[in-house]
């Protein structure tokens, strides 16, 4: 799942990007509402986690700038002015949910992950596509109930594919969201993990389609389909 994180606090922010990563989410940080902007036009991302006292361009006026925009992005704000009237009049302007600061980094993560399964329409806590089950908390695939061992890469392929499942990405996003901070990751070494994955799927009914122009689809299908 990949976040855009917008907070000035540079501790805090450092701190954030360090502990979501290692909980499974790809974060990009800016610290200028002016760069949400930017960000939300070249990237599509899966929430974003938003300071009201951003300088530049605030978060009252980066939200308003979205949601009159209609772009249905889940927003959580994250905030120090922890106030009823607050809390109310930023839920109203569009925001999905609201933590105020400090909070605990376990909320956070549980926040985030109901906003974009509710933003998917799911209200299940796992990730699924036909037979294959990522459970989140667990960090573990499953096909058909039975575990499914994977290499590092491979489990960051197929767990972006999951969260996708049925939308196409194309192997830049691939790459984006699985190696931002590898700098020799190319196209070439996308299509072996993906031709890995799908030795790994084996004849099940879940299999990664090549769509022409766009990328790789996750999708279930009938079972042993080729």
């Amino acid at each position: 799942m990949r976040i855009l994180l917008a907070e000035d606090e540079r501790e805090l922010a450092n701190w954030l990007v360090r502990a979501l990563q290692q909980s499974g989410f790809q974060v990009d940080w800016v610290d200028d509402g002016r760069m949400v902007r930017r960000c939300l036009k070249a990237t599509r991302y899966d929430a974003l986690v938003l300071d009201l006292g951003l300088p530049g361009v605030g978060g009252h006026d980066v939200l308003s700038e979205l949601r009159e925009a209609d772009q249905r992005l889940p927003v959580l704000i994250l905030t120090a002015r922890d106030s009823l009237i607050e809390r109310v009049s930023t839920l109203n302007e569009g925001a999905d949910d609201f933590l105020a600061k400090p909070f605990e980094l376990a909320e956070l993560e549980a926040r985030l992950t109901a906003l974009i399964r509710r933003a998917r329409g799911s209200e299940h806590p796992r990730l699924a596509c036909g037979p294959l089950v990522y459970d989140p908390s667990s960090k573990q695939f499953t096909l058909g109930h039975e575990a499914l061992v994977l290499t590092p890469r491979e489990h960051a392929v197929l767990r972006v594919l999951v969260q996708h499942s049925g939308e196409p990405l194309s192997k830049q996003e691939i790459i984006e969201r699985v190696f931002s901070d590898e700098r020799d990751v190319n196209p070439e070494a996308v299509e072996v993990l993906v031709h890995r994955l799908r030795k790994r799927l084996g004849r099940s009914a879940v299999q990664i389609t090549t769509l022409r122009g766009l990328g790789y689809v996750l999708e279930s299908g009938p079972e042993g389909s080729p």
